[in-house]
């Protein structure tokens, strides 16, 4: 039986609500907050641009946008400084950051150091940028870019892959790291 079909069959029944809506605030923390309940993993998105290393992270990062071709995606803030950076670089590294790269991801979201001071890291000749050590590399480019409120939706078509499967993933929740133990 399919999830969709087990609604139907069993169908919500009234009771009285344990809590309620409020309207959404205009203070982006509140948002925030909310969303942050959500656990995601943590994406370093990276190339090597006139020789040099530029790095970012997002936790909005999201695989199977399409299988065929492969695409992911992610959203960027419009305010980023080092996305228009980025951006115009051939080819894109996004390295799914490891159950170990905790400091790793904060020092790539770093905006007063450098991002890349003893990191391990892999270029392709194209310039896409790998973290070492992640559980999955995807080689990207930039197919699309659309305008959504403060931030900016990035859809890249992924053009070749690496799958390290004894590496767990970094899990960002409640503005914390965290760690899944115990995947088979």
């Amino acid at each position: 039986m399919s999830f969709v079909s087990d609604l139907v069959e069993h169908p919500a029944q009234t009771v009285p609500p344990s809590r309620s809506l409020t309207a959404v605030s205009d203070e982006p923390a509140h948002v925030r907050g909310a969303f942050g309940r959500f656990p995601s993993g943590v994406a370093a998105i990276c190339a090597v641009v006139d020789g040099s290393p530029v790095g970012m992270v997002a936790s909005s990062f999201s695989v199977g946008v399409s299988y065929s071709p492969a695409m992911v995606m992610f959203s960027v803030q419009n305010a980023s400084t080092t996305w228009p950076v980025l951006e115009g670089a051939g080819r894109l590294g996004v390295s799914i950051l490891g159950g170990d790269h905790a400091d790793a991801c904060l020092q790539l979201a770093s905006r007063s150091r450098d991002r890349f001071a003893g990191l391990s890291t892999t270029a392709t000749d194209a310039g896409a940028l790998f973290v070492d050590g992640s559980t999955m590399w995807l080689d990207c480019e930039v197919l699309s870019t659309t305008p959504a409120g403060d931030h900016r939706i990035v859809v890249m078509q992924v053009h070749g892959l690496s799958v390290d499967h004894d590496a767990h993933p970094l899990v960002y929740q409640q503005q914390r790291f965290h760690r899944l133990s115990g995947l088979g």
